[in-house]
């Protein structure tokens, strides 16, 4: 397919930096996002010659790809970003998003069955399966559309896997890179899907020269997986001292496998965290802590994976083991709701909320709330409650890094402990300064809130002061451009 857009970088994601809302009269409102990605494509300088391909996820990104007639958006909606928003069939777009990408890899990831039941892999699922196909086919070929000859396409997490090996066949003097940002499963795991899709989605990355994750501990369980290929057509390789890579036998050429560890955009956290609104949130937010009571904060979605309930379990264990902590302790949980329009999210939302109400009647006086609870979305508070911080939890049952580990540190006015699970990615870096923890054991979690919050100002500190640099060790406009150069390096090797 000829090249049409001649972009020499691209960048392809489900979700986009920028969102539309139609409102009456016909009025189209955009809404820009933020996010790792929209830091690292804008630290490449407008004179890059970049595209960033997405899909439009409501009617309001719909309408805005029919007034720009499918080409690029108006670089005043994008902050000067030039945005390709691609109008795939909601129906197509559902059944890929929720279907597929939500309900079956986002489980087989985070190992998040429960096998005497799920998963169930019947003609809807094969169903599903064929939109997923399509939606990343329309990825492939708006990519091949808008690239450059010799341009680099950095391709987006577990939505996106079938792209690389269909762009490759569209566009093979492309480098391709795919990023995933989720953990990858176990070779075990991973097996729990049928035989051919588990090789659809193995070939359909490897189409890439370079492969990349958070950790190498996601990097080394795609490489086992990758393992059980067809062995005439694909080899891994383990060298010492040189890039992993799996050899494409057949075709003379190899799929590189690095790593890019997420960091937190430390200048950005400071200064957004003590802005006026940030500021507001921090006096509200005291008034329902109460004066001179310690905080155990958690931010998160309503995301199964985050673990919030053992969490909430966790500390009623602490309130019973050691009643000294009553009325001088406050858990401030806020748990955003996520993919509510799956029925599994939404019970284990209202899971959480009754776990909270139980726990507030159980122990809470006139003068004490034990657990403050949050479910509404709100950046600022957010913030608020990472500088008002004496311990974060964070004990994810799997993560491919969790990012709030990483900023609360950075934020943290007094500087906190962390509580951290060993299976979230961000254990790698800053496992050695932190209370870590087995996410299923209730009780051991218990046990580290009581060290956290036992730990001495000066020592909780100097551990905030190393969890912070080494949270910060990859900010986010590098972590892309690492990427980047490392796809551009394979041209010239």
């Amino acid at each position: 397919m000829a090249s049409t857009g001649g972009a020499e970088v691209l960048v392809a994601s489900n979700r986009g930096p920028v969102s539309y809302e139609l409102h009456e009269g016909g009025v189209l409102r955009a809404r820009r996002g933020g996010g790792g990605l929209v830091s690292g494509l804008s630290a490449i300088g407008p004179d890059a010659n970049a595209v960033w391909v997405c899909a439009a996820l409501g009617e309001g990104d719909r309408e805005a790809v029919r007034r720009a007639d499918g080409a690029l958006l108006p670089t005043e909606d994008t902050g000067g970003q030039r945005v390709r928003m691609l109008d795939i069939d909601p129906a197509v777009h559902a059944d890929a998003y929720n279907g597929i990408a939500n309900s079956v890899l986002w489980f087989v990831h985070h190992m998040l069955y429960q096998t005497p039941l799920e998963p169930v892999f019947d003609a809807g699922f094969r169903r599903q399966w064929a939109s997923y196909e399509a939606y990343n086919r329309a990825f492939a070929e708006a990519l091949a559309e808008e690239a450059a000859e010799g341009a680099a396409v950095l391709v987006q997490d577990y939505h996106l896997c079938l792209v690389p090996g269909m762009l490759r066949a569209l566009r093979p003097d492309l480098r391709i890179g795919h990023f995933s940002h989720t953990p990858w499963a176990p070779r075990e795991y991973f097996e729990l899907l049928p035989g051919d899709i588990r090789e659809q989605l193995l070939t359909g990355m490897l189409g890439a020269d370079r492969v990349a994750f958070l950790t190498w501990r996601w990097a080394t369980a795609f490489m086992r997986c990758a393992e059980g290929l067809d062995p005439e057509r694909y080899r891994v390789t383990w060298p010492s001292g040189a890039p992993r890579a799996v050899q494409h036998l057949r075709e003379g050429r190899s799929t590189e496998v690095g790593v890019h560890s997420l960091g937190a955009d430390g200048d950005f956290l400071r200064e957004r965290a003590h802005r006026p609104d940030v500021e507001e949130r921090i006096t509200a937010l005291r008034a329902e802590i109460g004066e001179g009571r310690r905080t155990v904060v958690r931010v998160d979605r309503t995301e199964l994976s985050k673990n919030i309930v053992r969490g909430l379990l966790a500390y009623r264990q602490l309130l019973d083991e050691h009643p000294e902590w009553r009325e001088k302790v406050v858990h401030v949980a806020f748990a955003y709701p996520s993919r509510q329009d799956l029925a599994v999210y939404r019970d284990y939302t209202a899971s959480v909320q009754r776990l909270a109400e139980e726990i507030n009647s159980a122990y809470g006086t006139p003068g004490w709330t034990p657990v403050v609870l949050h479910v509404k979305d709100d950046f600022a508070r957010s913030l608020a409650a990472y500088r008002l911080a004496d311990v974060a939890l964070v004990n994810p049952v799997r993560d491919g890094m969790n990012l709030v580990a990483k900023e609360v540190p950075v934020v943290s006015d007094r500087g906190c402990a962390l509580v951290l699970s060993r299976e979230a990615g961000a254990y790698e870096e800053l496992g050695a300064d932190a209370f870590v923890v087995n996410p299923y054991d209730v009780l051991e979690t218990a046990r580290a809130l009581h060290e956290a919050l036992s730990l001495r100002p000066e020592e909780r500190a100097d551990r905030a002061k190393r969890l912070a640099a080494a949270a910060t060790a990859l900010p986010p406009a590098q972590w892309f451009l690492e990427q980047l150069r490392a796809l551009e390096g394979l041209q010239s090797s």
